[in-house]
C-alpha cells in the first residue's frame, strides 16, 4: 500500500483540474520568472494568472524547494 501524497504536491491534482494546465507548466513559469522571493511569486501567480492563494503557495514552495535540492 502506498503512502498518501503530502505537502505541496497534495494540491497538484486540484490545481490541474481547476486551472486546466499541468503542474509542469506552472513550475516552468515560476522558474523562468524574474521574481525570486516566495511571496513575490505567490502574489504574481494570484494577480497575473488568477490562482488562489493556497494553490499559488503550494506551487511556489514546491518549485523553490526543487531549485534548492
Amino acid at each position: 500500500m502506498s503512502e498518501p501524497v503530502k505537502g505541496p504536491a497534495s494540491y497538484f491534482p486540484s490545481i490541474e483540474k481547476k486551472y486546466g494546465r499541468p503542474v509542469g507548466e506552472w513550475t516552468e513559469l515560476i522558474r523562468t520568472s524574474p521574481l525570486t522571493r516566495h511571496m513575490e511569486l505567490v502574489s504574481w501567480l494570484k494577480s497575473e494568472h488568477g490562482i488562489g492563494h493556497g494553490h499559488a503557495n503550494a506551487l511556489v514552495a514546491y518549485t523553490l524547494a526543487e531549485k534548492r535540492g
